[in-house]
């Protein structure tokens, strides 16, 4: 913004007006963003509050609710209806002028910008944020990591902007070499080698990504309870490295996660108290123990869309619960064993874009093809037969001979669900 505000003088010679209307709008915007968040923290506190209460005393907090939120409504619309207004200049005039140029509806960069606040009816997040990242890769915003699967790298000179972005949101980054004190109003915390600098936080955190090659400390691990304690706020908590055996207590209290991701630890099992998080819609438990068993709590989960739960083929495969079928909205789901019925549940899934299944068997094979042949959504396909360990991804450009297979049947798969993609 800097640097554009320089071009702007180099252009219209009077930094004065740029200087003002860089002013006005810094501080209007700045106060939209306070009462927006406010109002966030606000539908959150509701949803804390709720949740346990008889349902007498949720029609009281809901009238609250209702109250509160039609005064947060006319807050924003009197802050809407007293916008900056700059007056008539000339100088104003070509300003505007190079704005429409730069920064118009039609141009990619704000039509890109648009996107990641717009959602049309009817269109999942996912495909949205998909768009979003091949056009901020289109637009040199990012770059694809080509030795680390599914990662981006943010390139010059847009990451010597991100400091100031990240000022902006609230977000703040702690490393082992950090001198740095957590800011107060810090929304947003990513510790890296987290081992021993985990600090206290702000109660209205709603991000929180903790990462330790060699472990938490004890030390650190009980200041994570105290944070999580706190944050009842929470909404994306993400643990990598971290050889938890056990998830702490507090975590099965956060009602707000949308995002709980617990990669690269020694977990063999969820609690039952996992159904708490209701509003949880991603769920990765990638690189976690030898021999996972989901819990029956799973199934309470009725917002969730994603259970990525990724181990090496040698590592086996993922034990489900009978009426994993309930999570209807469920788009991914890896490494699961089908068999016990799991098999005939998969077809009731019609939501699944992405499905992998270990260890298939003669007792569930024609189950499992008559499922998958349901799943018209499904992109991608994947399964490995038990013993034989022989594979099939509907995304490889390898062909496969089943001649000798103990699952002839899946030879059908020449006419698959009409969306499963081919390298």
């Amino acid at each position: 913004m800097v640097s554009f505000i320089r071009k702007l003088d180099e252009v219209t010679g009077v930094s004065g007006d740029v200087e003002r209307i860089w002013a006005c709008y810094k501080t209007w915007v700045s106060e939209i963003r306070v009462t927006l968040s406010e109002a966030d923290d606000y539908v959150d506190d509701f949803i804390v509050k709720v949740y346990g209460q008889t349902e007498q005393d949720q029609k009281g907090s809901t009238a609250e609710f209702g109250s509160e939120i039609e005064n947060i409504k006319s807050r924003v619309s009197e802050i809407m209806n007293r916008s900056p207004q700059l007056g008539f200049s000339h100088n104003l005039q070509n300003i505007q002028k190079l704005l429409r140029s730069k920064f118009d509806e039609g141009t990619p960069l704000v039509s890109c910008m648009l996107s990641l606040v717009q959602e049309k009816s009817g269109e999942l997040m996912e495909d949205k944020a998909q768009e979003n990242l091949e056009r901020l890769v289109d637009l040199g915003m990012l770059e694809e990591e080509v030795s680390i699967w599914d990662s981006f790298s943010v390139p010059s000179p847009y990451y010597e902007l991100s400091p100031s972005v990240m000022n902006a949101e609230d977000f703040f980054i702690s490393s082992q070499n950090s001198e740095s004190i957590i800011s107060p109003t810090a929304r947003h915390v990513s510790i890296l080698e987290a081992a021993n600098t985990i600090t206290s936080m702000n109660s209205l955190l709603h991000s929180l990504f903790v990462s330790a090659k060699g472990g938490l400390s004890k030390a650190s691990l009980d200041c994570l309870r105290a944070v999580l304690h706190n944050a009842k706020l929470l909404r994306v908590l993400d643990l990598e490295n971290t050889n938890l055996k056990n998830l702490p207590d507090e975590v099965w209290h956060l009602v707000n996660l949308r995002y709980l991701g617990v990669i690269q630890s020694e977990l063999n099992e969820l609690p039952q108290s996992i159904s708490n998080l209701r509003n949880l819609q991603t769920l990765d438990i990638s690189w976690s123990g030898d021999e996972f068993e989901l819990s029956n709590g799973v199934q309470n989960l009725t917002q969730l869309r994603h259970l990525k739960m990724y181990r090496p083929m040698n590592d086996g495969e993922v034990r489900v619960p009978q009426g994993i079928s309930r999570l209807r909205n469920l788009q991914s789901l890896e490494v699961i064993y089908a068999g016990g019925g799991i098999a005939k549940e998969l077809g009731i899934m019609t939501q699944l874009r992405s499905l992998e299944v270990r260890c298939v068997s003669e007792d569930h094979a024609d189950e499992l093809y008559v499922s998958v042949m349901k799943l018209t959504r499904l992109q991608k396909f994947s399964f490995s037969v038990e013993k034989e360990r022989e594979s099939y991804d509907s995304s490889s450009s390898s062909s496969l001979e089943y001649e000798n297979s103990i699952i002839p049947c899946l030879e059908s798969f020449l006419s698959p669900p009409p969306l499963l993609q081919k390298a």
